[in-house]
């Protein structure tokens, strides 16, 4: 195998394939999987077939395997039975979009010059079509790896039965190694490699204090209002002006972020600033004093924060009721090498001391995951990343939580590495997503010399 020879044509395919990449994208975008919409579960099944034709198209053997809860699309490319075999995992399923806050509708595909936009453009049907057509042009050059594709629908749910799916099918997915491309950059002009997941607890805080809605004028002051019970009882969790989390305990076994990779997050080409427009945030927190600071905020820290406050009245105006029942929706975001059912036994415990009637319900854990930076799998993505974009890629942490990988780590025991081509720009999980050329056309690139990379590996 001669590595000038690979190379030779692949601008030109490149080139080639866009309005196949275009044309299977519209069609992904205009199936509006959303996972954790039971309306949209046709959608979800119908996008499972789609995806699974696509993998058929290219060669492979594939189909939706069926799970207790929506499909998971698995395919296999096998070369020569010799070859090193990696998986590659993404997602097709969605999180919603309300047609209210996007410039258009969320569920249409445009393709506006180099940008391809809406919701799954980026977050993850690009990226997995992106890996898709790398795959062709490796097999179509000679590559020595057999390939192997997993494409979830249920991620944005926290991959609830994933697990039973890696279970049941286990023999048909070994495999050498593992890519994921469901991450995102911190910077366009900075290619970046994350290496670590914070993991997830999530939590429904429930009060109710009597029967039903009450005129404030005839109990005010003598009910209890739930709203405010737990709207203490969560200030007492944390401070919301600096996010520090005052449940004894909660920081306990949170491993540091070492002085060398905050130096590889600052490298990553972040700015405050830039993180705030990417973001629309008019500010950030006042004890974030600097980029490092933010940056561990937001990659090596654990977090409380509060997703919602349901109860009482909501409409135009003021009703002077004292609500009946509260329900508040809270999550912890987890770093290595914190425990989910520990965090959800501390809170409860905490939250069970400030106020006994308060109900706490544990939902959705995913533990943190910890990879390495510095072995043949990063060299590869390091050199792949670089070979694609030429520029030296930082390694970072991810803030999000990816459910199924801590299962293929603890199932698969392979090698698992994050190529990701997602930009701050692109609104993952925000209103008006979008993805683009420049990210597709380098990222063809950047896989096939990562699966050039690997294939070297014994």
């Amino acid at each position: 195998m001669k590595t000038e020879g690979i190379y030779q044509n692949i601008d030109s395919y490149i080139r080639k394939v866009r309005g196949e990449f275009e044309e299977k994208l519209a069609t992904l975008v205009e199936l509006p999987s959303v996972s954790s919409d039971p309306e949209h579960q046709k959608d979800v099944n119908q996008c499972g077939e789609t995806a699974a034709q696509f993998l058929r198209d290219l060669g492979a053997t594939a189909k939706p395997f069926n799970t207790p809860g929506n499909p998971v699309v698995f395919g296999s490319l096998i070369t020569d039975k010799k070859n090193p075999t990696v998986t590659i995992y993404n997602h097709l399923d969605v999180q919603p979009a309300d047609p209210s806050e996007w410039n258009k509708a969320p569920f249409s595909f445009n393709k506006v010059g180099d940008r391809y936009e809406g919701r799954g453009t980026t977050d993850d049907k690009g990226p997995a079509l992106t890996a898709m057509l790398a795959v062709r042009y490796a097999v179509e050059n000679n590559i020595p790896l057999n390939f192997k594709f997993i494409w979830e629908l249920e991620e944005e749910i926290g991959s609830p039965n994933f697990d039973f799916f890696i279970r049941k099918y286990k023999d048909d997915l070994r495999t050498d190694s593992v890519l994921v491309s469901d991450t995102i950059w911190i910077s366009r002009k900075h290619p970046a490699v994350p290496y670590g997941l914070r993991g997830l607890q999530a939590f429904l805080f429930k009060l109710q204090t009597h029967s039903k809605d009450v005129h404030s004028g005839l109990v005010g002051g003598a009910a209890r209002n739930p709203i405010g019970e737990l709207a203490q009882v969560i200030s007492q969790c944390y401070d919301a002006k600096t996010g520090k989390v005052k449940i004894p305990g909660f920081y306990d076994d949170v491993i540091p972020a070492t002085p060398a990779e905050i130096k590889s997050f600052v490298n990553s080409g972040f700015t405050t600033k830039g993180y705030q427009k990417a973001h629309e945030l008019k500010t950030i927190r006042p004890n974030l004093k600097t980029e490092a600071d933010v940056l561990k905020a937001f990659m090596a820290l654990p977090t409380f924060e509060v997703h919602g406050i349901t109860g009482g009245y909501s409409g135009p105006g003021v009703k002077t009721i004292v609500p009946y029942h509260a329900e508040a929706k809270i999550s912890t975001r987890l770093v290595p090498n914190q425990s989910p059912a520990k965090i959800a036994r501390l809170v409860r415990d905490f939250v069970k001391k400030l106020n006994p009637d308060v109900k706490v319900e544990a939902i959705q854990a995913l533990e943190p995951f910890s990879g390495d930076f510095s072995g043949p799998y990063a060299q590869a993505a390091r050199v792949a990343m670089k070979f694609a974009f030429k520029t030296e890629p930082a390694f970072t942490r991810e803030g999000g939580s990816i459910g199924a990988v801590v299962t293929m780590q603890k199932h698969l025991k392979a090698p698992i590495s994050f190529l990701g081509l997602s930009l701050p720009e692109h609104g993952y999980h925000a209103k008006n997503e979008n993805y683009d050329w420049g990210q597709t056309a380098g990222g063809i690139k950047m896989f096939v010399k990562y699966f050039e990379e690997i294939s070297k590996l014994k």
